[in-house]
């Protein structure tokens, strides 16, 4: 609810209950108007372009109704309501942060000792509740297990129908991680893992990986989570110049392995928005391709950096490990937590199955579900 309204011909000026206040320009309030003419109805797309608008576009009036503010912009003498919630929802007059390299909000970065966020497959598959709780960890923490599934092959697509879809790459819908411990092709190996971020290569990288255990009798292989962002987090404080240069400069990463397939990318190892914000990892010495976007003068302190940050990536103490019973799976933001194996040895075998999915469609799901859920009629 709104307490007061003044206005000038190109802002708006509203104090909320709590006391606050934002401005509003007469361009943006008219571009965000909520009206049928302006917004679809149902799916509330915009039905005009910025064009539309007429350049010399004011308000001729500004008041409240009802605790919400009424706008009335000329020359097109059109009056629009803004209900107050929304108002202080959509504010921009507030101070924007400009730290370099923060993180977004809603974000909480880990290491060693965090208990592994997870949800069980029958109440994930039909508790809103446990599906929400699941789908949240997986946005803040950036991975979660499912624990207690079945242990058909091609399970671990029901993981992803639980949100979206799945992402079909050059290796097909899913691919198989079916090692054999002793093994009688050298292709199966039990070698243990660096941790990295799946196909950097790809631009866009595939969001969203799910691993989803069928077999795993051998000894040893666990698997291990690390936080990227904690790591970008730790470099950068550690050494700033050196984050400026992994964030400033683009890597290469390339994937030629079969017939038909090139695969390249040229993106930071450390991506940050154009404000700042950390927005992704890509870190995968197995698909690096030579760096040839340095300056010359700068190639040294950028591998200084980049061994920095493999350093600590490696650290024992920002790994998270688990090993995964027949029936578990877990899921990794690919953009951000790295995934890495334990090698092992023994009698048995360790079949997994993984796959790819995007973001979007596990974050428009939450979103969706924290949505205010409108009225039934009575």
């Amino acid at each position: 609810m709104l307490r007061t309204a003044t206005h000038t011909a190109q802002i708006v000026t509203v104090e909320f209950a709590d006391g606050t206040q934002s401005r509003f320009h007469s361009i943006w309030l008219r571009d965000n108007a909520l009206d049928p003419d302006t917004r679809a109805p149902g799916n509330g797309q915009r039905l005009i372009t910025i064009g539309d608008i007429p350049v010399d576009t004011t308000i001729s009036a500004a008041e409240m109704e009802e605790g919400d503010l009424r706008v009335t912009f000329q020359p097109e003498n059109k009056t629009v309501t803004f209900p107050a919630d929304w108002l202080a929802a959509h504010s921009y007059d507030r101070t924007q942060s400009a730290e370099f390299g923060r993180l977004a909000p809603g974000i909480t970065t880990w290491a060693q000792g965090i208990e592994a966020p997870a949800g069980d497959w029958a109440q994930v598959h039909s508790n809103p509740t446990a599906k929400r709780n699941w789908l949240a960890a997986v946005a803040e923490y950036g991975f979660a297990k499912l624990t207690n599934g079945p242990t058909e092959p091609e399970s671990l697509l029901q993981v992803a129908d639980l949100f979206g879809y799945v992402r079909e790459t050059n290796y097909g819908p899913y691919f198989e991680v079916r090692t054999e411990v002793n093994p009688t092709n050298l292709a199966f190996t039990g070698l243990g893992l660096q941790a990295h971020t799946d196909n950097p290569y790809r631009d866009p990288v595939p969001t969203l990986q799910i691993l989803y255990c069928l077999e795993n009798s051998a000894e040893g292989g666990e698997s291990i989570v690390v936080d990227g962002f904690r790591a970008a987090e730790k470099l950068r404080d550690q050494n700033p110049e050196g984050f400026a240069l992994l964030t400033g400069y683009p890597a290469r990463f390339e994937y030629k392995g079969e017939d038909g397939v090139c695969l390249r990318s040229r993106r930071p190892m450390i991506e940050l928005s154009p404000d700042g914000e950390l927005i992704g990892i890509r870190f995968n010495n197995r698909s690096s391709a030579p760096f040839v976007d340095i300056p010359f003068d700068q190639m040294e302190a950028y591998y200084a950096a980049y061994r920095q940050l493999g350093a600590i990536i490696d650290d024992p103490a920002m790994g998270v490990s688990f090993k995964l019973e027949p029936g578990e799976s877990f899921i990794v933001d690919n953009t951000r937590v790295l995934h890495a194996r334990l090698g092992y040895s023994g009698a048995g075998s360790r079949w997994l199955q993984g796959c790819y999915a995007d973001k979007d469609g596990l974050l428009s799901t939450l979103a969706a579900m924290d949505a205010p859920q409108p009225e039934a009629a009575e």
